[in-house]
């Protein structure tokens, strides 16, 4: 197998282990501390920019006519909120204290979560539906708004939270995550075709962007966890109770999509999660701590879905994103 070939079929792998290997170097080696410290601020402001453009150059493929909600969007946001409920329940009923409560704030903040905006782009590539992904992004990211700034306060009594803060906040977010690529690829589309065409052209583009934004994600993702103020065989039960989470929220997904024919939509919408934000707002309102879960969860997700691309590839179904 070429190194080319090497590349495309394990882009997520590859992307994961550079990013762990290349912080683990960096960190372990006290000579590359000065490049260490300069480099950072670099890639934190390059992040975003990856993001940017991998929403961009999916977001120019997007039929916008075709942008509607359908029948399996309902039952994915139920099944959301039900998670929702049926954790924010549990940690009341209990009285959850101490590293329970963590291990319940951890789990909490990877359902209450929206769909991550590059799903699409996985999506597309196992062959689903991009329109129909990119509306449910939108829908989930106003079920999330609406849930943290009542679920919060009630889990954690020191959360200095309001329902307007937390819900212009978040969609903020959104309108930069996801609105500012999606209208420059609307005004590309119609105002600058020759350019378009070139963009939608090259194969695979969003994805290797994707991989790209995956390197300095799973470094980032390391960093927080090698950085954690606890045990070993703490971190351990939070990332095997991520794991399955993940597998959960993926399985289900992929049940309420066989009723629709849409196994592959539902099965991304509910099990990929926007975990950057998760990990935000675990900060922000919650113990710190509880941002290892969705740390952990970005692994998790990706390792299913480079399993969904090999399959996919196997069976000569893969397509372009």
């Amino acid at each position: 197998m070429s190194i080319s070939r090497l590349i495309k079929n394990w882009t997520l792998p590859l992307s994961m282990a550079t990013g762990a290997i290349v912080y683990l170097v960096f960190a372990g080696t006290p000579a590359l501390a000065g490049a260490a410290s300069a480099l950072s601020p670099i890639l934190d402001a390059i992040l975003p920019l990856f993001m940017f453009l991998v929403l961009f150059v999916t977001f120019c493929k997007v039929d916008f006519r075709r942008l509607i909600p359908v029948r399996w969007h309902l039952w994915a946001g139920v099944f959301q909120v039900l998670f929702i409920v049926i954790l924010t329940a549990l940690i009341l009923g209990f009285n959850m204290q101490g590293q329970s409560l963590i291990l319940a704030e951890a789990m909490l903040t990877c359902i209450i979560s929206p769909c991550a905006s590059a799903a699409a782009v996985v999506t597309q590539k196992l062959g689903g539906n991009l329109e129909e992904m990119t509306t449910y992004t939108f829908i989930s990211n106003f079920i999330t708004a609406i849930f943290i700034p009542i679920c919060f306060p009630m889990i954690d009594k020191a959360a200095d939270i309001s329902f307007i803060s937390a819900f212009m906040s978040i969609l903020y977010e959104v309108a930069v995550v996801l609105l500012a690529p999606m209208l420059l690829a609307f005004i590309v589309k119609h105002c600058m075709k020759r350019f378009h065409r070139w963009v939608v052209g090259v194969k695979d583009l969003s994805y290797y962007l994707w991989g790209c934004s995956l390197v300095l994600v799973t470094g980032a993702t390391v960093r927080n966890i090698v950085h954690a103020d606890t045990t070993a065989a703490f971190l351990i039960v939070i990332a095997v109770l991520s794991l399955l989470l993940c597998i959960m929220q993926f399985a289900v997904g992929r049940r309420i999509g066989r009723y629709f024919d849409s196994t592959i939509n539902a099965g991304q919408a509910l099990g990929q999660k926007n975990t950057a934000f998760a990990i935000w707002i675990a900060y922000t309102y919650l113990n710190p701590l509880s941002s290892v879960g969705p740390g952990c969860y970005i692994l998790w997700q990706n390792c299913i879905n480079s399993i969904e691309l090999w399959i996919c590839r196997r069976k000569g179904l893969e397509r372009s994103s």
